[in-house]
């Protein structure tokens, strides 16, 4: 393993996870409670959101390959962060309630977690990078499961 740089498509996918969030922290859904997540959940989730920027960012110096059948991993999880971007716009445009930050898309529930954690699991596939799947199956169980948590919470409240 050769010296390590930084990988401008992982920087790209965190700025595409990013931007919206920071949006979401000035107008998050009404009746979102982040004191009733989970404990243990939260743990995942921020050592999963460490573990996986980190990988995301460093990118080993063999790893910059020319198109290859692999690419279509990469292209895959470009589509996928195509598509939570649109999730994002479809959840500003629309009432911010807590069941619509857990709306699905396209028949994925509480897609807004679950299709970052989809990209990024593609762009390890794509990288062979073992360490990085790793990380985001720990994020994914943490962010998914708060997720669900509040979309159940949700559920409850319309009733």
């Amino acid at each position: 393993m050769g010296p390590f740089r930084i990988s401008w498509v992982g920087l790209g996918f965190l700025l595409a996870l990013l931007v919206p969030n920071l949006l979401w922290t000035r107008y998050p859904p009404q009746g979102c409670d982040p004191s009733m997540e989970s404990r243990g959940l939260r743990v995942l989730e921020r050592v999963g959101q460490v573990w996986v920027t980190c990988a995301a960012l460093v990118l080993p110096e063999s790893a910059g390959r020319p198109p290859s059948p692999w690419s279509w991993w990469l292209i895959t999880a470009v589509g996928v962060m195509i598509l939570y971007e649109f999730w994002w716009v479809r959840y500003f445009r629309g009432e911010r309630t807590l069941a619509n930050f857990t709306a699905g898309l396209l028949g994925i529930p509480v897609a807004g977690a679950a299709l970052p954690v989809l990209a990024f699991f593609l762009l390890g596939i794509y990288r062979r990078a073992v360490w990085m799947l790793l990380g985001v199956l720990v994020l994914g169980i943490g962010h998914i499961g708060i997720h669900l948590q509040h979309r159940k919470r949700a559920r409850k409240d319309v009733r």
